[in-house]
């Protein structure tokens, strides 16, 4: 059973989130919040990292694994172009709660994928979450830390004993909001829903029509 310390999540303590960077850094698998529900997160360049978040998880090698990242340039070296209409929901959702999905780079790992070809992307909102990226200095995986087609969680007391398990460490920033984060896909000036989440439609038809983003 891996640790569990309790974490500020509006000021996170800086030796914690050291010391789960350097888990991520040698191949280890950290339980992190993000703003709606806990992240199972790994070393996302790291193909046995990955693989293990997979097996903790149970997950198809078909279904890929969205990460998590600083910001827009750190997203630019994931993929091979970001488009007009991707970078204006970047601009005016992130950090926050949406996942773009864009073609990857050569550079990502295939498994991260799935070989689907494509890499869903997210800025860190959660205090814990930026600081844990910030700090890792790199791209994390960032899929729900539940067991593939259960709730995910939004309190570490509801994580799967499988999950808890896998994990070198839990950080437990209290009850989250349980809302997944939107996933949209970006071809072009094409934009899909793939999944609902916390973003709505219109705001993001808003944001894509909107001249200040």
């Amino acid at each position: 059973m891996a640790e569990r310390i309790k974490i500020d999540p509006l000021d996170p303590d800086p030796e914690v989130i050291r010391r789960a960077a350097g888990i991520l850094a040698s191949g280890g698998l950290v339980v992190f919040p993000t703003l709606g529900l806990y992240g199972l997160g790994a070393d996302a360049m790291n193909p046995k990292a990955v693989e293990r978040v997979f097996a903790a998880k149970g997950r198809p090698p078909e279904k890929p694994v969205l990460v998590l990242v600083r910001g827009i340039p750190d997203a630019q070296g994931l993929v091979s172009e970001v488009p007009d209409a991707a970078l204006r929901l970047m601009r005016a959702f992130w950090p926050g709660r949406l996942t773009i999905a864009l073609p990857a780079s050569e550079k990502v790992p295939e498994i991260l994928c799935a070989k689907t070809g494509t890499i869903g992307i997210r800025a860190a909102g959660h205090p814990v979450a930026r600081a844990l990226v910030a700090a890792f200095g790199g791209a994390v995986t960032g899929t729900s830390a539940n067991i593939a087609d259960a709730p995910a969680p939004a309190s570490v007391d509801d994580l799967s004993p499988k999950i808890a398990e896998a994990a070198d460490l839990i950080m437990d920033a209290g009850l989250l909001s349980g809302q997944a984060s939107t996933v949209v896909s970006v071809n072009g000036s094409r934009v899909d829903v793939l999944r609902p989440g916390a973003v709505s439609g219109q705001r993001i038809g808003e944001a894509l029509a909107s001249a200040d983003v």
